[in-house]
């Protein structure tokens, strides 16, 4: 049987004929340090602590927010000990740089994510472990909360590539991903056993050649003129990343799979609720 995949686009040859990657000017970068402190104009990241556990517990730990846990490696908490132990899990890991979600409104964790899968060497760094509470959801913090750990790994860090992965079955998530820019690469299947069942994963990504317009299409959906006075969005982030053609053209450089199959399998409500 023969599997014929597509090469990128962007190649060069050996003197032997074999097709090469473009060549890269490249040096190790810094890890994200754990007492980073990334502030937005409606959103906080600070680095995780115990002084978060009871603000986390009481926005993430009710009954009725078992639907958020479930593709998580973690069970809901159902006492502050347990919301603990994972803040504790998150300050001592050394693969993680761990934040908790602060709005500035009520200046309370109301969420947490990290960085992991760190790699400085090559400059690749993994956002995950997101878990965002219900007054978070349909708010202008989700999204810069999110943009603000792109602009810090690709700006301030110089990361080459930005990763997201989620369960397969995670339709909230790849919604998400696909909305802030990232772009399907594949499917992993048989990736992890979790909670006693299988699970597939699929990763997207950004990397340094299309954050320029995935930031571009950021700052413009942030922007306060985006919004009326009832702080409903003019234009969605969808809509003004589908408009970028400079970031289409970097998905055919880097080979990756096109943004509108990945987004008509990704239809579903968010769980975040992020705006689309």
């Amino acid at each position: 049987m023969t599997i014929d995949l597509p090469f990128p686009s962007a190649q060069r040859q050996t003197p032997h004929g074999q097709r090469i990657g473009r060549a890269v000017e490249w040096r190790p970068v810094a890890a994200p340090s754990k007492g980073t402190l990334l502030e937005g104009k409606g959103v906080r990241l600070e680095p995780i602590g115990p002084q978060h556990v009871d603000d986390l517990y009481a926005a993430l730990c009710r009954e009725s927010d078992d639907a958020l846990w479930t593709y998580l490696f973690w069970e809901r908490p159902t006492d502050r000990d347990g919301m603990a132990a994972i803040v504790e899990h998150g300050v001592a890991d050394p693969g993680q740089v761990m934040f908790a979600v602060v709005p500035v409104e009520t200046g309370r964790a109301a969420g947490f994510c990290s960085y992991m899968r760190i790699d400085p060497a090559m400059g690749s760094v993994e956002v995950g472990g997101i878990l965002l509470g219900r007054q978070l959801q349909r708010s202008r913090a989700a999204t810069e909360a999110m943009a603000l750990l792109l602009r810090h790994a690709f700006d301030d860090l110089g990361y080459r590539r930005y990763e997201w992965k989620c369960d397969s079955l995670n339709a909230p998530s790849r919604r998400a991903a696909v909305r802030l820019g990232f772009i399907w690469e594949g499917r992993f299947r048989n990736a992890v056993v979790y909670k006693g069942r299988n699970r597939d994963t699929d990763w997207f990504s950004v990397t340094d050649a299309e954050w320029p317009a995935v930031k571009a299409a950021h700052e413009r959906w942030l922007d306060p003129a985006n919004f009326d006075a009832a702080g409903t969005q003019l234009t969605s982030l969808s809509d003004s990343l589908s408009t970028c053609a400079s970031l289409s053209r970097c998905s055919q450089v880097t080979g990756s799979a096109d943004r509108k199959s990945t987004r008509l399998n990704s239809s579903h409500t968010d769980i975040s609720r992020m705006p689309s």
